[in-house]
């Protein structure tokens, strides 16, 4: 049993990122424990040996592995936005882009921005198999300002990180790209306040220090 919930994130993760955004906007408090990718804790991979950020312990003991889960976890406690019930579609049809981001959209993002590291991929052809998703988005907003309607739900959140990633690999050819919609929809995110919270900088967590606590709550401490 602990206090509160215990997360362990690095600030730079788009898992991490979105699963933080969920949190912050629930209004749920939590122990933050910035992880060193190159030194995670002992702590972190006894919780979940596939040792990848972000991993919750909630106070009853129980692990969540995935940012989605943690992110239908906190909203289903509260969600003051209603990013569990879009304007348009349902929750089942966000789980579904989610998935595809997670899936081929992701293996594209990363054989394109971190190429060296897999055999044979050739950057130029993963970002072309990657602007199919691209466009997907883009699409979906020719009648709505987000993805699912006119305001903003868990998709939307649970996507940007990744397009801000895949975005900063080639700024200029992104915004040179033929996607103005998504471009306008990645920089409302990027300016939002809900962003910039979750982005503050926190030390790296070592066992024994004094908890860090993070949320909109009374217990948040100030940031780096």
């Amino acid at each position: 049993m602990t206090a509160y919930p215990i997360l362990f994130s690095f600030r730079r993760c788009p898992y991490a990122i979105r699963a933080r955004m969920a949190l912050y906007i629930s209004g749920q408090t939590c122990e933050l424990r910035e992880v060193v990718l190159r030194n995670k804790p002992a702590e972190m991979i006894e919780l979940s040996p596939k040792a990848t950020v972000p991993v919750m312990q909630l106070e009853t003991g129980e692990v969540l592995e995935e940012s989605l889960d943690i992110m239908l976890w906190t909203l289903a406690n509260n969600d003051p936005g209603g990013w569990l019930r879009p304007e348009h579609g349902t929750l089942d049809d966000m789980i579904a882009l989610v998935a595809e981001c997670d899936g081929p959209f992701k293996d594209n993002l990363d054989r394109y921005k971190y190429a060296p590291r897999y055999e044979n991929a050739d950057p130029e052809i993963h970002r072309k198999e990657a602007e199919r998703f691209l466009r997907v988005l883009d699409e979906r907003m020719e009648n709505s300002n987000y993805l699912f309607g006119n305001r903003p739900a868990l998709a939307d959140y649970a996507l940007a990180p990744f397009i801000r990633q895949f975005a900063n690999t080639d700024r200029a050819w992104f915004d040179a790209a033929p996607y103005p919609r998504l471009q306008s929809w990645l920089e409302d995110f990027l300016d939002a306040e809900l962003f910039k919270q979750v982005m503050s900088k926190y030390p790296a967590w070592q066992a024994g220090d004094t908890p860090t606590h993070f949320g909109k709550g009374p217990q948040t401490l100030p940031h780096l």
